[in-house]
């Protein structure tokens, strides 16, 4: 049942909100945002749990007006996701405007590979179908979701905004053709900042433990490509943020293990800095560090999808 609730709210999403007005459409969604935030169920308490890491200078009734904040930017995710299938090329070219996207120009065009890694944060999917209108498009991986049909649409979505999808797990080889497209001169893009399998590299994120992806990290040392740390953001306009950040060099020194747990570091440092800035545009609603697990999770959670908003569609609707 949970499972066709999941899929019937993004159903609804894809199906409904691309066609109401924009006004509209993010009134609704700020209305969901302000009513699941209300509820306070446990999807708001450990946002708040997690920005209490993220800002500890900031007392109870501040974190609480950074958890509504941070609903509303959650849902604006949302919203933007499910009406973008229907944007023109120049409505995503004005929604978003990064900083030092030289960087990632002056790579590709010199043939090399880039690696864009993304944490939770603004809108990915928008960054992504922004990237592939400018003229690069890129090879991504999606995550397993249930029912197997919310995964089928998932990735007809991504592609349709002109994405190349490869599932993380039950399909071909991914790390070898991602590795491939690289070697190729193309780019990859990932979203990286939560890994809490055994197999995460441990790393320090705002003072604490947690686990991230390897991927990035070893996929820069197997082909030479570029990793580039990207943050995102929104501001007070209908245009969402961004910084293309320098890039996140090879250790000269070391084993791959090391080297690769080196580079993950500096790429959370990154992250750390960009979520401390802009913590209402993290998306993190999960358990995010280890000593905020259950012990029987600790070792061997699976890295999950965030969660659709579906409680507070099913009550808005």
């Amino acid at each position: 049942m949970k499972e066709q609730l999941t899929y019937a709210a993004y159903a609804t999403g894809w199906g409904l909100v691309k066609r109401l007005p924009e006004p509209a459409a993010d009134a609704l969604f700020q209305r969901i945002a302000d009513f699941t935030w209300k509820r306070r169920g446990k999807s708001v308490l450990r946002l708040e749990s997690n920005l209490r890491r993220v800002r500890p200078e900031l007392d109870d009734a501040e974190i609480r007006e950074l958890s509504r904040e941070g609903m509303r930017s959650y849902l604006r995710y949302w919203c933007e996701s499910f009406r973008m299938p229907v944007w023109s090329r120049e409505k995503i070219t004005a929604s978003f405007a990064p900083e030092h996207i030289e960087r990632l120009d002056d790579t590709l065009a010199a043939g090399r590979g880039v690696i864009l890694a993304l944490p939770h944060m603004g809108n990915w999917d928008l960054a992504g179908a922004w990237v592939v209108v400018r003229g690069y498009p890129f090879t991504t991986v999606a995550e397993r979701l249930k029912p197997e049909k919310l995964f089928d649409a998932f990735v007809a979505y991504r592609e349709g905004l002109g994405m190349e999808v490869l599932p993380l797990t039950g399909g071909a080889n991914t790390l070898a053709t991602l590795a491939k497209r690289l070697r190729a001169g193309k780019l990859v893009c990932l979203v990286g900042d939560r890994d809490l399998s055994a197999s995460g590299v441990e790393v320090q994120f705002q003072g604490a433990a947690t686990r991230m992806p390897a991927g990035p990290a070893a996929l820069a040392q197997q082909t030479g490509a570029a990793l580039l740390p990207v943050t995102l953001w929104y501001d007070e306009t209908k245009t969402m943020k961004g910084c293309v950040h320098e890039e996140i060099p090879v250790p000269e020194h070391g084993s791959r293990r090391e080297k690769t747990a080196a580079m993950t570091q500096a790429m959370a440092d990154v992250w750390a800095g960009g979520v401390r800035e802009h913590a209402k545009d993290w998306h993190m609603l999960q358990r995010f560090w280890l000593a905020d697990l259950e012990p029987r999770q600790a070792d061997a959670e699976p890295a999950e999808p965030l969660d659709p908003p579906t409680e507070a569609v099913e009550a808005q609707a």
